[in-house]
């Protein structure tokens, strides 16, 4: 894609909500900041099929931000969050991120899917926004810049290359005499981790006897799940987001399928039982290893739970990469691209996820990947 292909035509849908410290209400034009006020963005899928995650994102930044003003802020000024809308479109993506840039924001959270995040950082890194994603997960997004020699795009999560090479293993493994099938939903992160796993299940000595593409919006699965049942396969790993695997998973179970299932870290949220019911249970995902735990984790888990809300999925990474910027900008003494971000690059910052560090790409130096079990409603860590 070209940089001139990026000036798209604003669509008449809402794009932005603005937020201080979690006011979340419909704001059409942002009100320029005020000498002593930072503006930094999150931006995800707020509305649309996968609003769960935009809400794990906005939930994580806007705490973030609180902790951050309540402890007097950055360089002594307070700052204010603006909430983009992407819905995990790649134009609505570059949209969001000329809106944010206009709004004068110097640092974004995000975005959610790595379809978005791609294109959207392009226009991040020409006007010296520094952006962290809790969430995208596909090599590209790192590998590109880098090889460009741009130093401000980090990730709070995995690439899709290490979290497929940890199922893949485990799946050869584990299914070396039996029957694998790898599918994925087109989608660049969906497509993306599958072929990983594919390439780590052939590596292990498994070759998959059926290797499926399915569009985003399909919602019928039948011709599919007859030929998983005629090929006899007794492991499926599906490379995608919660709310398409949950539709599959349950039409397979109500057609008889009694096959395993896999998939990524997509499945990370309550919502994939709310879709799935009962025949989710035994599904499981990779997933960095859980952080709710985490001692450094521990206050503000608790305030997330007194406000009546399970911090799942990618919501401390989104907290983590406020955390991560702020305390950046804090040493750099600026908030400056360039020199936040050599700052990362550069030193180990404490989170509520852990001590964090990042490669020259931006990618972290260490993830513990895990599996996760879907039972009764709930996911658990193997051990």
């Amino acid at each position: 894609m070209t940089k001139h292909s990026f000036h798209l035509a604003l669509i008449a849908v809402p794009l932005l909500l603005s937020a201080c410290a979690g006011n979340g209400a419909p704001a059409s034009k942002q009100a320029p900041a005020s000498p002593n006020e930072i503006v930094i963005g999150v931006a995800g899928p707020m509305t649309g099929d996968l609003a769960a995650f935009g809400e794990q994102l906005r939930r994580g930044a806007e705490q973030a931000v609180a902790d951050v003003n309540a402890e007097g802020g950055v360089l002594g000024k307070k700052l204010r969050l603006v909430i983009g809308d992407d819905q995990c479109d790649p134009k609505r993506a570059v949209q969001v991120a000329q809106r944010l840039i206009a709004d004068g924001a110097v640092f974004v959270d995000g975005h959610f899917c790595s379809g978005s995040s791609i294109p959207a950082s392009e226009l991040y890194a020409e006007a010296g926004v520094l952006q962290i994603t809790p969430s995208s997960t596909n090599p590209k997004l790192t590998d590109s810049p880098a090889a460009m020699e741009s130093k401000t795009l980090f990730r709070t999560c995995g690439r899709d290359d290490r979290q497929g090479t940890f199922a893949g293993a485990w799946i050869a493994k584990n299914y070396l005499t039996k029957k694998v099938a790898v599918f994925d939903d087109l989608s660049p992160y969906g497509r993306g981790v599958a072929d990983e796993t594919e390439r780590a299940i052939q590596a292990g000595g498994v070759q998959p006897v059926l290797r499926e593409h399915f569009t985003q919006k399909q919602s019928d699965f039948s011709e599919i799940i007859a030929r998983l049942k005629d090929a006899h396969v007794e492991m499926i790993y599906f490379g995608g987001y919660h709310d398409q695997i949950a539709g599959f998973v349950r039409q397979a179970r109500e057609q008889g399928f009694t096959g395993d299932f896999a998939a990524p870290d997509a499945l990370n949220t309550s919502e994939f039982w709310s879709i799935a019911g009962s025949a989710g249970d035994g599904v499981r995902f990779t997933d960095a290893s859980s952080q709710v735990n985490f001692v450094s984790a521990k206050s503000v888990v608790e305030t997330f739970r007194s406000g009546n809300y399970e911090p799942e999925g990618y919501t401390l990474g989104s907290y983590a990469a406020v955390q991560a910027w702020a305390a950046a900008a804090a040493i750099a003494g600026s908030t400056e691209a360039s020199q936040v971000g050599a700052t990362l690059h550069s030193r180990t910052i404490p989170t509520v996820i852990g001590d964090l560090s990042w490669d020259h790409k931006g990618d972290l130096t260490h993830v513990n990947y895990a599996w996760f079990v879907w039972h009764e409603g709930q996911y658990t860590e193997e051990p």
